[in-house]
C-alpha cells in the first residue's frame, strides 16, 4: 500500500477507482478505509476515491504524537498537492466532517464540493470523558484499549495513552469556526446526520445548514452518529451523496 513523504509525515493512504477526486476524510479513533467501509464499491465506480489515514492515526507515520484539526486541514491540503489535485470533492465523517469545514473556508479553491457527516458544525464535548485513558482504564474498557493500541499503532508506537488524550482535547476544543466563517462556505455542501445521533440531530444540522448557503441537509431516519456505516443507512447515504456530486463537475459547474 502506498506512502507519500512531505513535511514531517509519512502517510499512508488507499487509492482505488477512476474519475474526479474524492478525498474521504476519515473521523476520530478510525482511520481511512475503515472509516468508509460501506463506501468503496459505490464510490469507486464513478470517481477516484482517496482513503488518508490523518497525522496520529492509523498507518501514518510522524516522529511527534502532536496534532489538531487545523492541522489535518494544512496536512490534507499537503497531500492533494503532493499528488496534483487541484481540485476535489471532500467527504469528512465527524473529525474528517470538520477538517472539510475548516478546508472549506480557508481552501475554498481546492473544495469542489463538500459533505460532511456527523457534525454540527461547533464543538461539543459531550461524552469525551468516556474517551480519557484513565476513564478507560478505571472502568475495565480493555475491548476498546486493544483496539485503539492495533488500531494506531503505527501513529503512536505504542503510546495509545496519549494518542486518546490528543483525540480528546481535539474533540473538546473543535471545531472553532464562527457563524461568520461558516457563511462563508460558498461550495455546494450537503450535511449528514442521524436523526438519533446524540452529538449532532436534525436542529443542530438544519442549523448548520442555514449558515451555509444553498446547502442541503439530510437527517437519516433511526441513525446514529454513524448512518453511513454497515448496519445503518450506507444505501441511502451513498445514494444521496452520488446524486449531490454528480450534479457537480470538478470545475465547479453543476451538470444538472
Amino acid at each position: 500500500m502506498p506512502y507519500i513523504q512531505f513535511k514531517d509525515l509519512d502517510v499512508f493512504y488507499e487509492k482505488m477507482g477512476i474519475g474526479e477526486p474524492i478525498i474521504f476524510l476519515h473521523s476520530g479513533y478510525s482511520r481511512g478505509i475503515l472509516a468508509f467501509a460501506s463506501q468503496l464499491l459505490d464510490f469507486q465506480s464513478k470517481y477516484t476515491c482517496y482513503y488518508p489515514d490523518f497525522r496520529g492515526h492509523g498507518r501514518t507515520r510522524c516522529n511527534s504524537l502532536e496534532w489538531n484539526t487545523p492541522e489535518l486541514v494544512e496536512d490534507t491540503i499537503g497531500f492533494m498537492d503532493m499528488l496534483g489535485i487541484a481540485r476535489a470533492h471532500f467527504i469528512g465523517y465527524s473529525l474528517g466532517a470538520n477538517v472539510g469545514l475548516y478546508s472549506a473556508v480557508h481552501y475554498p479553491e481546492r473544495v469542489a464540493t463538500l459533505t460532511t457527516i456527523g457534525t454540527s458544525g461547533f464543538a461539543d464535548p459531550t461524552g469525551v470523558e468516556q474517551f480519557e485513558p484513565e476513564w478507560l482504564l478505571e472502568h475495565g474498557q480493555q475491548a476498546t484499549i486493544n483496539q485503539m493500541i492495533e488500531r494506531h499503532e503505527e501513529a503512536h508506537r505504542g503510546n495509545w495513552q496519549e494518542h486518546m488524550r490528543k483525540s480528546a482535547n481535539d474533540w473538546r476544543l473543535y471545531p472553532q469556526l464562527t457563524s461568520e466563517q461558516l457563511s462563508s462556505i460558498r461550495c455546494p455542501s450537503l450535511l449528514i446526520t442521524g436523526e438519533n445521533d446524540p452529538f449532532v440531530g436534525e436542529a443542530k444540522i438544519k442549523h448548520l445548514s442555514s449558515l451555509i448557503e444553498g446547502s442541503r441537509s439530510l437527517v437519516v431516519q433511526g441513525g446514529s452518529h454513524r448512518p453511513h456505516m454497515l448496519r445503518e443507512n450506507p444505501a441511502l447515504v451513498n445514494d444521496s451523496i452520488l446524486d449531490f456530486i454528480g450534479s457537480y463537475s470538478i470545475l465547479g459547474i453543476k451538470l444538472q
